[in-house]
């Protein structure tokens, strides 16, 4: 749907706050108006790919641009509530990176903020909206797959010293939150509690294996949910070359692996092996493909921005909210703990 008017908008962060600054501009209903970074060499990268936009250094400068309806805040994990509630006090709707913020405690000063100003407030989880999740979600939903019994997730990445190095907030503590589970692995956390539902009690184990840093580098846990299934979860930095994210879900009546973006298996007891084999043709080359076929698919973080523009301009929810992002930095956290203490940790 096309609106009557431009939503101005606004990024700061340009580490990825860039493919924010990219959908904003590509938005039928949006304008980006300006972008926000302490170093101006970014800013200056920023005029160059964006056009006739305003550059701020100050956050504070740039709230009060009247033009800026939204802002998306995509800065260091543990500086999002701070900057979102700012931002929202100012009068300006905001999208925010993932995780929503390092502690439960923090997000819930963003959802207190959003009830007392009205304003919209929209976290990024892209993965959700991978074009294979789809399918999946609704066999869940549906029943189609069953009872799940059990799932397997695991994130296996690999990343340098240099990358953590580099800026000096990723794997600490205060400011990132933690280390592959926390920054890396938070998607595929929102994706487990998404499709498999609440948890009942997480038991964990963590270490540093082959980074200098304050956080961990890999972790392994048993989730076990409400619904009686259970889960393995596992996140690392360390798996060279980079290896694979894989969202596994098994139930009574079928079976479905991804990994990343692209359908592996999709087998179904009440489904005959030609419609098993369409699925795999149609999603098993993953995001870019489907984009390709059809251009008016959006996927990646461009769905959120310009569902977050939709929502401030046509008066709707954000996709994802606070209180749904929520979920994922509970989990984290309890996994941690686990960690730390070497006991189980239950939820309410």
């Amino acid at each position: 749907m096309e609106g009557t008017r431009k939503v101005g908008y606004a990024v700061v962060g340009l580490g990825v706050g860039k493919a924010h600054a990219k959908a904003a501009q590509s938005s039928k209903n949006g304008k980006l108006i300006a972008v926000c970074d302490l170093i101006e060499e970014k800013l200056q990268k920023a005029k160059e790919d964006y056009g006739d936009i305003f550059t701020y250094t100050d956050f504070d400068e740039m709230l009060k641009n009247p033009d800026i309806e939204i802002v998306s805040v995509c800065l260091p994990s543990g500086m999002h509530a701070e900057f979102t509630v700012k931002a929202l006090e100012a009068g300006k709707h905001v999208l925010v990176e993932k995780p929503v913020d390092i502690t439960v405690e923090a997000a819930q000063k963003i959802e207190e903020a959003r009830k007392r100003t009205g304003l919209k407030v929209g976290v990024i989880h892209q993965n959700r909206f991978n074009a294979c999740m789809f399918p999946l979600k609704e066999a869940i939903d549906s029943g189609k797959i069953g009872d799940i019994f059990l799932g397997t997730f695991a994130v296996k990445w690999y990343r340098t010293q240099e990358y953590y190095d580099n800026g000096g907030w990723r794997g600490t503590w205060d400011m990132d939150g933690g280390g592959s589970l926390m920054n890396q692995a938070i998607h595929t956390v929102d994706l487990m509690q998404w499709l498999m539902g609440d948890v009942e009690s997480v038991n964990s184990h963590m270490g540093i294996f082959n980074h200098k840093i304050e956080t961990e580098d890999m972790t392994a846990s048993l989730i076990k949910f409400k619904s009686g299934a259970s889960a393995t979860f596992v996140s690392t930095t360390c798996a060279y070359p980079g290896i694979s994210t894989d969202v596994q879900v098994y139930g009574t009546k079928g079976s479905v692996e991804i990994n990343e973006d692209k359908l592996k298996l999709w087998a179904f007891i009440d489904e005959d092996e030609e419609e098993s084999k369409k699925m795999l043709e149609k999603y098993g080359a993953g995001n870019g493909s489907l984009t390709s076929l059809d251009p008016t698919l959006v996927v990646g973080h461009a769905t959120q921005v310009h569902d977050i523009i939709d929502c401030v301009l046509f008066d709707r929810e954000p996709l994802i909210v606070p209180s749904d992002a929520v979920k994922s930095v509970a989990i984290a956290n309890a996994i941690y703990e686990s960690a730390r203490t070497g006991k189980t940790v239950y939820f309410d």
